[in-house]
């Protein structure tokens, strides 16, 4: 885990201890960064290499989404710059998609 993905790791827990994110979950070839299974939510932290994958996001993206799961992504950037903004935007995913 990177810098980013540690900070996020930080933060969910307290912020959401009912969730029981998980991190690195497997998903078939692929792993999600968070995952809450409960609320069939992926919580992705995209460093900079992502922007010239975006053809191998989106079909990592559509596979998670066939098995079930929303999945929002933030930037690095995102997280380590406002890692309370990330997380008021999970707990509102979150309160969409209620189990």
């Amino acid at each position: 885990m990177g810098e980013p993905e540690r900070k996020l790791w930080q933060a969910l827990r307290p912020s959401f201890p009912g969730a029981r994110f998980r991190r690195q979950t497997s998903f078939g070839r692929y792993h999600a960064n968070f995952c809450s299974h409960g609320h069939r939510l992926i919580v992705e932290v995209d460093g900079n290499d992502h922007a010239i994958k975006q053809k191998q996001d989106a079909a990592r993206t559509r596979f998670l989404e066939h098995q079930g799961y929303r999945v929002i992504r933030f930037t690095n950037d995102d997280v380590m710059e406002n890692a309370d903004g990330v997380c008021a935007a999970i707990a509102l995913h979150m309160q969409k998609g209620r189990p």
